[in-house]
């Protein structure tokens, strides 16, 4: 008898990081199911993808959706609508809401929230302070918890561990891979005092290279001493990529579209506070080496650290001007521009925000396209020239530091379990992200 199938995708390049392949895709039941040859008459709905490229879900494994508290800038519903518009299939939030997600129960309202409200499948964070520590194993094994977050340097919101008692502390709590803001606060405290006033060229001053630099350093001491796994996220030094090449046993290394295309001091003369994160753009050097060190295999995961913040605030003078920049619905359109600029291939486009998460963060049925996995695709147009503007970014902050940036290659579907979330450009269907299962949070099946 015949296979029946729910999806077909025909006609496409199938990518994974270790080839390229003119195969169909059949899903049934949300799963991937078969990869081959397959005729349409085998399934209820066809997607004829001639000419494009199906990629395994892009996840976006660091974003600030804002909620709650902070929902004038941004919230659940909005940023993950933007997501999906992005080719995104799956995003992973941070803790730093108002109050922050530092218990169980903290925990346990941001999921309730996501229900029937996000588009994309999603996880959060548990935050973590010197005050805590104890809940911090509980809140690792919640279902749709994606790991600890631990700031080492202080940034938007008041989560922040600076002492080394503090972060061995935390690592010596929990057994899965922490995640951390690596800069040190001592030294950020230190420096305030050289901020100009009105001149956003002084942030690559007060959170300098050193401030980096020794914070990972520390950071990677104490993961070592404690045995324990962590993941440093948005590297900005060459420095740092030095220390982290001989630390693969330990670390997985984190970089952002920002850092890998806006550089200082051109960033800051165009777009002002529109351009301020922390850690900040740098000089070119440093750019170089983050895609030296990308293209080495040294980086495992590229995110986006989305953290938007309303227009007037961005407007305000350095440095009472916020840090953070809106970037998951540009994520691939940026990072397909880099690819066809032939800064890095394709297949290590997927290795960076698929197959990278899946084995960082442990993530089960996602992350590639195989039998068994989930049906989730983001289907893009490498060929297709399109300018980013604010009018096309659906962010509920309403402004991108990409405004008028030309992009080639777009997505052009977003697939989630078999389901179109986005389909040229336009939502087609709302509120059906879940949350995403990891390997060690796995709860036994009844018998």
């Amino acid at each position: 008898m015949t296979e029946t199938y729910d999806l077909i995708l025909k006609n496409g390049t199938v990518v994974s990081p270790g080839d390229e392949e003119h195969v169909d895709v059949a899903v049934r039941g949300g799963k991937i199911v078969a990869i081959g040859k397959f005729d349409s008459a085998q399934a209820g709905e066809t997607y004829d993808a001639t000419g494009l490229h199906i990629l395994p879900g892009v996840i976006d494994s660091q974003v600030h959706f804002r909620e709650p508290g902070l929902e004038y800038k941004a919230d659940l519903e909005t940023e993950a609508r933007s997501a999906a518009l992005g080719g995104v299939t799956a995003v992973f939030e941070m803790p730093n809401t108002n109050p922050s997600t530092t218990t169980p129960e903290m925990l346990t309202d941001k999921l309730n929230r996501a229900k029937g409200r996000m588009d994309v499948d999603h996880a959060f964070y548990a935050g973590a302070t010197h005050e805590n520590t104890g809940l911090l194993g509980e809140m690792e094994r919640m279902q749709g918890c994606c790991g600890v977050k631990v700031f080492m340097g202080s940034s938007t919101g008041d989560l922040l561990v600076h002492d080394d008692e503090g972060v061995e502390a935390v690592l010596r709590a929990i057994k899965r891979r922490a995640a951390f803001h690596s800069e040190d606060e001592y030294r950020l405290a230190d420096r305030q005092k050289l901020a100009v006033q009105g001149d956003w060229q002084s942030h690559i001053v007060v959170r300098d290279v050193e401030a980096a630099v020794s914070s990972t350093r520390r950071l990677l001491r104490l993961a070592r001493k404690t045995g324990k796994r962590i993941h440093v996220l948005h590297i900005s030094t060459a420095e740092e990529m030095e220390l982290l090449r001989d630390a693969k046993d330990v670390a997985s290394v984190e970089v952002l579209p920002n850092h890998l295309t806006l550089a200082a001091p051109d960033c800051y003369d165009r777009l002002k506070g529109f351009a301020q994160q922390n850690p900040p753009i740098r000089e070119q050097r440093h750019q170089d080496a983050l895609w030296r060190a990308l293209n080495a295999g040294i980086v495992d995961v590229v995110a986006t650290d989305h953290a938007p913040h309303a227009r007037e605030e961005k407007l305000r003078p350095y440095p009472a001007s916020p840090s953070g920049t809106p970037g998951v619905q540009t994520f691939v359109p940026i990072m397909l521009t880099h690819v066809n600029n032939g800064k890095l291939t394709l297949r290590r486009f997927v290795e960076l925000t698929s197959a990278g998460p899946q084995r960082v963060f442990g993530i089960a049925n996602k992350g590639r396209i195989a039998e068994g996995y989930d049906a989730d695709f983001t289907v893009v147009d490498l060929k297709r020239k399109e300018t980013i503007t604010e009018e096309w970014t659906k962010a509920k902050c309403g402004w991108t530091p990409y405004d008028g940036f030309e992009a080639t290659g777009w997505p052009v579907a977003t697939i989630i379990r078999g389901q179109f979330v986005m389909r040229d450009g336009e939502i087609t269907q709302k509120g059906g992200g879940k949350p995403v299962k990891f390997n060690e949070t796995l709860e036994p099946e009844a018998v």
